[in-house]
């Protein structure tokens, strides 16, 4: 589950750097690194919420 989410954010920052995506807060191709922040949040969460 965490792969699949890091890999669909990942292609989703790609994109944006291709074209922006025109979501609020990511009007220009500089946003991208707040999807590379996002992402390594969800990450840190699904990481935290894993059993042992």
């Amino acid at each position: 589950m965490g792969k699949a989410v890091a890999v669909v954010l990942a292609v989703a920052m790609i994109v944006h750097l291709i074209r922006p995506l025109g979501l609020p807060g990511l009007k220009r191709r500089q946003d991208a690194w707040k999807i590379a922040v996002l992402a390594f949040a969800v990450v840190i969460v699904i990481a935290g919420l894993r059993p042992n």
